[in-house]
C-alpha cells in the first residue's frame, strides 16, 4: 500500500471550490479599515477565549486576561468522554469507552433483488440496487412516521460524487475518455440518495434491513418533478422535456436535513463538473460562466448522454443546483425540486418552524466568495395535516445575508422588481432571479463568505451556526467583519442570533436583522499565523481545521465534522462542544477518520444513543488506486476495494453519547 498525507480528492470534488466564479467587487469593505476584532466577539456570553498571540490584543486589554488563564485550570465542558489525540493512519479512531461499528458500505444490497457486490464485475442494473458511492449526508427519522422512537427508522443517505481511481481498475480508473458505457452509467447509478430502514436488535446492535418496503435507491435517471417559480419557464425546458417541469436525476447530492414534516431536503452542490461543451456558445453563457461552468467537465457523461453537453442541450445545467425534497416514508413518490429556495451550490438546507408557524430554511452557497441564504415560507405549516405541507417551500421569499462591523446581520429579500433585480440588469421575472440567484445576490451587495457550508439552527438556544471552511484565496485587503483572515486555511464558525427571549422556541427566525458573533476561529493555537480563537483550555492536541458540518444533540451541544484536515497533518472527523456556559467553544476531538477520508453527515437518533458517521472518499491520496489503495478500510481485505461507508457510534455501556 502507499501511503501519503496529501491528498488530491480537492481536484476531483472541490476543484472550484478553491477557485471563486464570483466576479463582484462585494469582497472589499473599506469602512471596516481596521478589521479589528472586538473583545465581545471572542468574550461572548462572558466565555473566556484565546488568540494564543495570534490576534494580539483587542479592545479592553490582552487575551491573556486573568479571567482566560483561570478558565485553563479546571476541564469546564459538560461533554464528558476523554478527547482523542490528532491522528491520521490507515483506519478509523473513536474515543474510549465507544464502539464504532460499520452499518452500511458502497455496494451492500439496499433494494430487494440486489445481487452481491462484485467490483471487479460491476454493471449499472447492479449498482442501482446496491448501496452508492460517496456517502455524505445522513437523516434519520423515524419509524413510524411522527414518532419519537430511537431504535427503529429510516436512514437517508446523500451520494455526492464518485471517486474513478478507485471504483475501477486498469484504464477506467485513470482516464474517463477511456471509459465504457456501461462504467460511465455505473457512475450515474452510484451517485443520488439511499433510503434504508435500520434497527436496533436487543443486544443493541444495528443492522440495515433487508428487502424493506421502505428502502429505495434513487439515482441520475430517477424522474423527478420541478415546482416553484421557475417550474414551467423557458429556460427550464428541453428537447426531452417541453414542458419545463420533469428532469432526470439528481447530481452532486452534498448535505441536507430532515424537515419537521418528515420529509428529506437534499441538496446538489457542484453540479457544473458534469457538462461538457463550450457554454459561451449558448444564450446562458453569462449564467453559467457565474456557476463555474468551463466545457471542462470531471466526468465523460456526455460522450453517451447528450443532455450533458450544453452545445447540444443548452438549458440542461438550469435543472440542476436545486434542493431535491423528497419523502422517504413512500417509496413510490416523485422527488421534487424546489426552486423557490435558489439555485446555487447548495451544500444543504436546514428547516424549522417558527413561533409564528412559518417555515425557514437556512443554506449556504460552497464556494469561496459566496454567499448565505435564507428561506421564509408565505404560508404556516399545520402539524396535523401533512397534504397541507406538501408544497410548503414553494412559496416564499429567499433572503441573502450582509455581515456589518457593528456585529449586525442583515437580511435581503431576492424579489424580482425590487432593487436592481429589474430588467435592466437582465432579470425578467422571479424565475430569472431563481435560476441566477448568485448573480441577482452580487446586485444586493450581499457580503462573500470563506466558504459556507453547512448552516444550522439549534433549536435549544435559538442560534443558528455557519460552517466557514477555509478560503486561502482571500487576499490581505480584502478581509470583511466576518472573515478577518487572509489566506484562511482553517476556515471558522460564525455564530447568528435571531432577536427573541433566551428560549430557543422564542426566536423569531424571520426577522430582517440578526446579531452575528464568532463561535470559533479553527487552526492550530500555538502557531500564531493561524490566528486561531477557541476556548481558553484548547491546546496543541484538540485543535481542528476546515469546520464543513455540523449538527446537535438534544442538549444543545454541537458537533462539528471536518473537510480538509490531512492537509494540516491530521485526520478529519467530529469534535464537539458546549454552545453555551463555561464550556463554550471548547472543542473535543471524538472520533477521527482514516487516510484520505472527510466525516460527513454528523446525525443522531432521537434520544442521542446512536451517532452516525459517514465516511467519504477514504483512501483518497496521492496515488491511491484500485488496485493499491492507501488503505482497504473498512474490510481490509486484500482482494477488495476501499469502500466509503457509513457507521454507527454507540457507547459500550449504553446511554446518550457525549
Amino acid at each position: 500500500m502507499t501511503v501519503s498525507n496529501q491528498t488530491d480528492h480537492d481536484y476531483i470534488e472541490g476543484e472550484d471550490d478553491d477557485h471563486s466564479s464570483n466576479p463582484s467587487t462585494n469582497i472589499s469593505f473599506s469602512e471596516v479599515a481596521d478589521k479589528s476584532i472586538s473583545r465581545r466577539a471572542f468574550l461572548s456570553g462572558g466565555t473566556a477565549l484565546t488568540a494564543m498571540g495570534a490576534v494580539g490584543t483587542v479592545a479592553g486589554g490582552s487575551l491573556f486576561a486573568k479571567d482566560a488563564l483561570a478558565a485553563a485550570s479546571a476541564d469546564p465542558s459538560t461533554l464528558t468522554f476523554d478527547a482523542l489525540p490528532h491522528a491520521y493512519d490507515e483506519t478509523h479512531h473513536v474515543a474510549n469507552g465507544y464502539d464504532a461499528d460499520i452499518l452500511i458500505r458502497w455496494g451492500d444490497p439496499v433494494v430487494s433483488g440486489a445481487p452481491a457486490f462484485d467490483p471487479q464485475n460491476q454493471t449499472v442494473e447492479a449498482q442501482k440496487l446496491q448501496f452508492g458511492y460517496n456517502n455524505d449526508f445522513l437523516g434519520f427519522a423515524p419509524l413510524p412516521r411522527g414518532a419519537n422512537t430511537a431504535n427503529h427508522g429510516l436512514l437517508c443517505v446523500n451520494h455526492e460524487y464518485v471517486n474513478r481511481k478507485l471504483m475501477f481498475p486498469g484504464d477506467a480508473g485513470k482516464d474517463q475518455n477511456t471509459q465504457s458505457k456501461e462504467q460511465i452509467g455505473i457512475e450515474m447509478a452510484a451517485h443520488g440518495h439511499s433510503v434504508v430502514e435500520i434497527k436496533r436488535d436487543d443486544a443493541g446492535n444495528w443492522s440495515v434491513v433487508n428487502g424493506s418496503q421502505f428502502n429505495r435507491r434513487i439515482h441520475t435517471e430517477t424522474e423527478m418533478m420541478i415546482s416553484g417559480p421557475a417550474a414551467g419557464h423557458d429556460r427550464m425546458k428541453t428537447s426531452a422535456d417541453a414542458s419545463g417541469t420533469k428532469v432526470l436525476g439528481t447530481l452532486n447530492n452534498c448535505a441536507g436535513s430532515i424537515t419537521p414534516w418528515g420529509t428529506v431536503l437534499i441538496a446538489e452542490e457542484n453540479f457544473h463538473g458534469y457538462f461538457a461543451g463550450d457554454p459561451s456558445k449558448t444564450s446562458e453563457a453569462i449564467n453559467y460562466k457565474r456557476y463555474g461552468l468551463k466545457g471542462k467537465p470531471r466526468y465523460g457523461w456526455h460522450r453517451f448522454h447528450d443532455r450533458f453537453d450544453v452545445e447540444k442541450e443548452p438549458n440542461e445545467p438550469n435543472r440542476f443546483g436545486w434542493m431535491v425534497e423528497l419523502d422517504p416514508y413512500d417509496p413510490t413518490s416523485t422527488p421534487i425540486k424546489r426552486t423557490a429556495l435558489g439555485r446555487f451550490k447548495h451544500e444543504g438546507a436546514h428547516a424549522l418552524v417558527n413561533k409564528d408557524g412559518r417555515v425557514v430554511v437556512y443554506s449556504g452557497d460552497d464556494q469561496r466568495f459566496d454567499y448565505l441564504y435564507r428561506f421564509v415560507s408565505k404560508n404556516k405549516i399545520e402539524p396535523m395535516n401533512q397534504e397541507a405541507n406538501r408544497n410548503i417551500l414553494d412559496d416564499g421569499t429567499l433572503y441573502v445575508a450582509k455581515f456589518n462591523a457593528d456585529q449586525s446581520l442583515e437580511w435581503m429579500p431576492l424579489e424580482f422588481g425590487k432593487g436592481p433585480l429589474i430588467p435592466a440588469n437582465g432579470f425578467n421575472s422571479q424565475a430569472d432571479v431563481m435560476i441566477e440567484t448568485r448573480r441577482a445576490a452580487d446586485l444586493m451587495w450581499a457580503t462573500p463568505m470563506d466558504r459556507p457550508e453547512d448552516v444550522e439552527p439549534n433549536l435549544v438556544n435559538g442560534k443558528v451556526y455557519m460552517m466557514l471552511t477555509n478560503n486561502t484565496k482571500r487576499k490581505a485587503g480584502d478581509e470583511n467583519a466576518a472573515n478577518p483572515r487572509a489566506k484562511n486555511k482553517h476556515g471558522h464558525i460564525i455564530e447568528m442570533t435571531p432577536p427573541g427571549g433566551k428560549m430557543g422556541a422564542d426566536k423569531d427566525h424571520t426577522a430582517l436583522t440578526y446579531k452575528w458573533d464568532f463561535f470559533l476561529l479553527a487552526g492550530n493555537p500555538t502557531n500564531a499565523e493561524d490566528k486561531a480563537v477557541y476556548h481558553a483550555r484548547t491546546d496543541e492536541g484538540q485543535w481542528l481545521s476546515c469546520p464543513d458540518n455540523c449538527t446537535f444533540d438534544t442538549k444543545g451541544r454541537i458537533w462539528i465534522a471536518t473537510d480538509g484536515a490531512p492537509k494540516s497533518g491530521i485526520a478529519d472527523g467530529v469534535w464537539a462542544a458546549d454552545t453555551e456556559g463555561k464550556g463554550k467553544a471548547y472543542v473535543k476531538l471524538f472520533f477521527s477518520t482514516p487516510l484520505g477520508a472527510e466525516h460527513c453527515g454528523p446525525c443522531f437518533n432521537t434520544d442521542d444513543s446512536a451517532y452516525f458517521a459517514a465516511v467519504q472518499h477514504p483512501g483518497d491520496t496521492k496515488g491511491s488506486t484500485f488496485e493499491n489503495p492507501s488503505t482497504r478500510w473498512p474490510d481490509f481485505v486484500e482482494n477488495q476495494p476501499v469502500k466509503p461507508a457509513v457507521m454507527v457510534i454507540t457507547k459500550v455501556a449504553g446511554g446518550p453519547i457525549g
